[in-house]
């Protein structure tokens, strides 16, 4: 089992001595978030609120995660960084993979690149990307940062890119794991599909078991079950040892750990954030390996 500490939209100053802290005690990745702006205007809902009401983000800060994960990198020398996730369909995927070639070739390869379709129509009106098609902006995307990432030139030729043979430097040492969040059909059979892996955006434990099964089965369909395939998932169970050995014997590669809610909750004094992230590094991390 691998652990990943997820802490986002707090006070930016928190992020340096949290992720040296997770470096130190032996996490194995930082998970961040993704968030372009926040609309004045919108009638749009959230989907991982009981009620879709999305208000609670407002002023909460988001910093672009290719800027911290480069300086989070920079002070740390071993911890993985995550996307969680990346709406990877309103942004260019020629610049997305000049973006994650980049981090990866400056951090020593310790980059996993999590993707997923904001569900949001506000993100794509705003930068000006139809909202119509967006499944299939984000296949080709994926595919493109892949091709471009291999160093070699690359062309695609598709129904929402067409680009010329080109190719970009410096670019990684190894493949850049690919992962799909989402818990949409879409999402599941995208993962199953074109993924290294997929994320989980937590809820009801009984919905992540239907998940993980429907998951196997659409391996199977795809003909890759036989693959490596990373499972990181947020989990209740996933806070003593015995939890831990139930999420492994369902599958789950990496749980995804928080100690407060920072959509719902206030930010909390950086000594106690620190406190809890020891607490469960001695509790449960070193007693798993």
């Amino acid at each position: 089992m691998r652990f990943s500490y997820a802490e986002s939209m707090c006070d930016t100053s928190h992020y340096a001595p949290l992720a040296r802290a997770c470096d130190e005690h032996g996490w194995t990745s930082f998970v961040v978030p993704d968030s372009v702006c926040y609309p004045r205007d919108s009638d749009s809902s959230y989907p991982y609120t009981p009620d879709g009401d999305r208000r609670f983000l407002e002023d909460k800060p988001f910093i672009e995660p290719f800027v911290l994960m480069a300086a989070l990198s920079a002070i740390t020398t071993r911890l993985r960084f995550t996307t969680f996730v990346v709406k990877l369909p309103i942004r260019h995927p020629v610049l997305v993979a000049k973006s994650v070639a980049s981090l990866a070739c400056l951090s020593g390869d310790r980059l996993a690149f999590g993707v997923g379709v904001s569900p949001w129509p506000d993100d794509f009106r705003i930068t000006g990307v139809p909202w119509q098609g967006r499944g299939g902006r984000t296949d080709e995307a994926i595919a493109i940062v892949r091709g471009l990432c291999r160093g070699d030139f690359f062309e695609f030729h598709g129904k929402h890119f067409d680009i010329e043979p080109i190719k970009i430097s410096p670019v990684p040492n190894v493949p850049i794991p690919i992962l799909i969040g989402g818990h949409s059909e879409a999402a599941l059979r995208r993962a199953a599909r074109l993924g290294d892996g997929w994320m989980h955006a937590g809820g009801d434990g009984a919905m992540l078991t239907q998940f993980l099964v429907r998951l196997r089965e659409l391996r199977r369909e795809a003909g890759r079950d036989g693959e490596p395939f990373e499972i990181h998932a947020i989990s209740l169970e996933a806070y003593d040892l015995d939890g831990i050995r139930r999420l492994e014997d369902a599958g789950i590669t990496d749980v995804i750990v928080g100690f407060r809610d920072p959509y719902r909750g206030p930010d909390e004094p950086l000594e106690k954030k620190l406190d809890a992230l020891r607490w469960y590094a001695d509790r449960v991390i070193a007693r798993a390996s």
